[in-house]
């Protein structure tokens, strides 16, 4: 499915997935889905952003694949933080998701889509930005597509 961006369009409640296309989708943890003050620790996760837990779980119980993307896990991080990182992030899931999701920190060719605080939208093939990240973006006086 196309997903045509619109000023009236909500991407919280409408989204372009595709539930009969194979992949995942990607959603980042620390600042996304869980409150971020700083780091506190491999352990630490802060308290869930209700709005994104309700966006997750529709998405769920819609038959798509969810899965946390997070640096937390990447191999910049050492083998043990990975582990307790890995342990409170299946936990944290498990309490505010009801159910652990897989975890990465690499998105793949089938990944459909993500969803993090650091991201900008950029049009395949185009180079164009839909629209700047304004807590990250290098460019204060951007002028979006949209």
């Amino acid at each position: 499915m196309k997903y045509d961006s619109k000023p009236d369009q909500n991407p919280m409640t409408e989204h372009p997935h595709d539930k009969t296309a194979p992949g995942w989708i990607g959603v980042d943890l620390d600042g996304t889905l869980a409150s971020y003050d700083g780091w506190k620790g491999p352990d630490h996760i802060g308290e869930p952003i209700p709005k994104m837990v309700r966006f997750v779980r529709d998405l769920m119980d819609q038959g798509h694949e969810i899965r946390i993307f997070t640096a937390r896990v990447g191999p910049q991080k050492q083998p043990q933080d990975r582990v307790y990182a890995a342990q409170a992030i299946r936990a944290w899931c498990h309490k505010h998701l009801g159910k652990e999701l897989p975890t990465t920190h690499e998105k793949d060719f089938q990944m459909q889509w993500l969803y993090d605080d650091r991201c900008s939208q950029v049009i395949r093939n185009s180079g164009a930005i839909i629209a700047p990240n304004l807590d990250h973006s290098p460019e204060p006086n951007y002028d979006p597509v949209i």
